[in-house]
Parts: structure tokens; sequence; C-alpha cells
């Protein structure tokens, strides 16, 4: 049995039925490949909750409670909402937790007249060129969330900042806006909400076509300049 990436984030999060989980455990007691793939997704998770600690620690608006004990929501198939979930990237439990401390981001998507539409500015290309998830201050004005290869193998990472949120992909131009938080396609001139980071990873996870880059993932993607190996 070769575990596909989803198998491996889930048995890493504890989520695989029994047998499924047997299957998938003596596949990777035989492949130290695969072992070093689940500790890596465990390790990012780690990484991932202790960033978002502080948000879940927060106090939830008495406006936002009201919202919640309005009998509105549409009834869930838990059923069906799990196999769902099995099919996307395993860092989406993230987004629970940050909703809690749901701030308005206005996130603007600015050009110039001498750039291809879409390209970044250059604080925000410093930051996306350099800065590592693990090693970034913990109040840099740009703050790298997460580094992902979508389809077609190409880097891209998601940002939060006090102006601007989104995610950006690596090309041979530079870092272009992907996508803002909620998914939305960025084009000139276009204002878009951003409801949260948690938003961002929502929109991170819908592009990803593989688990987030780990510490060693990050610097070996760097050392490249986020360009794919040949």
């Amino acid at each position: 049995m070769k575990p596909t990436p989803e198998q491996i984030a889930a048995f890493a999060d504890g989520e695989l039925g029994e047998r499924e989980r047997m299957a998938v455990e003596t596949a990777i007691a035989a492949d130290p490949a695969l072992a070093r793939q689940v500790a890596a997704h465990r390790a990012l998770r780690q990484r991932l909750g202790s960033h978002f600690a502080p948000i879940t620690d927060e106090v939830v608006p008495d406006h936002l409670t009201a919202l919640l004990a309005k009998p509105t929501a549409p009834v869930i198939d838990l059923s069906a909402e799990r196999t769902r979930r099995r099919t996307l990237p395993r860092w989406t439990w993230i987004a629970g937790p940050a909703l809690a401390a749901s701030l308005a981001l206005m996130v603007m998507w600015t050009t110039q007249a001498d750039q291809r539409p879409g390209l970044v500015g250059e604080q925000l290309a410093s930051a996306l060129d350099n800065q590592l998830v693990a090693e970034q201050p913990a109040d840099a004005p740009i703050r790298v969330l997460l580094s992902f290869r979508d389809a077609k193998g190409t880097y891209c990472r998601a940002f939060a900042g006090r102006t601007e949120s989104g995610i950006a992909c690596r090309d041979e131009a530079g870092w272009t806006l992907r996508a803002g938080a909620g998914g939305s396609q960025a084009s000139a001139g276009e204002y878009r909400q951003a409801g949260s980071e948690a938003e961002i990873m929502q929109a991170a996870q819908d592009l990803a076509a593989e688990p987030a880059l780990d510490d060693a993932g990050e610097r070996t993607a760097r050392q490249r300049g986020w360009r794919p190996a040949r």
C-alpha cells in the first residue's frame, strides 16, 4: 500500500479508522521517507497551534456570542462533513479557533504602471523572499503564515499584514498575488474584505496540492529562490 498525502496527514492527526490506520502504519514502518512526512506534519501542527494559541485565549465579543445563540444555522450532516474534510490538506483545523478573533482586514491589491498587474510591492516581496515561519520576529509588520506548492509545483506563501493579507505565488517575474482571504482571485485595483487569518488559511487549503512546507522545506525553497527544482 502506498499512502496518499491525505492519508499520511490523517494518520498523523489520529483520524483514520482502525483498519486504514493499521495499513498506513505498516507502510510507514517500512518507508523512512513516509515516517519523516508524519514527523514533519506533527511538527507543523504544533508550530501552528502555538502561533494561534493567543487568539484562542481571547474572549469572544458579546455580539459574536449573540450570533452563535441564534438558531439560524443550517443543520450539518456530520458524516458528510467528515468525509469532505478528509479530502483536504490537514491544516484546516487551524481555521476554527482563529475565527474567534475575526478582525476585519481590508486587502488592497496594488499595481504600478511599470510592472505586471498583480505583482507585489518591494516590502512584501522582501518578506516573502526572506522570512521563514519559524524564524520571523513576532512583531514583524508582515507575517508569513505558511508556505506550500500548488498543483503546478509553484511555491506559494500565505501572509498577513497591517494593511494587506492574502496569498502570493512565485514565478519568473516575481511574487504575484494569487488570492485574498476568502479565496477571491486578485486583480488590479481591486479591494477585498478579509474576515480573519482563518479565511487566508482556507484559501491556502484550496490552492495547495500537498501539505505545507516544514522548516527544512522552507529553507531549501529559499535557497532556490522559491523556484521549483529543475
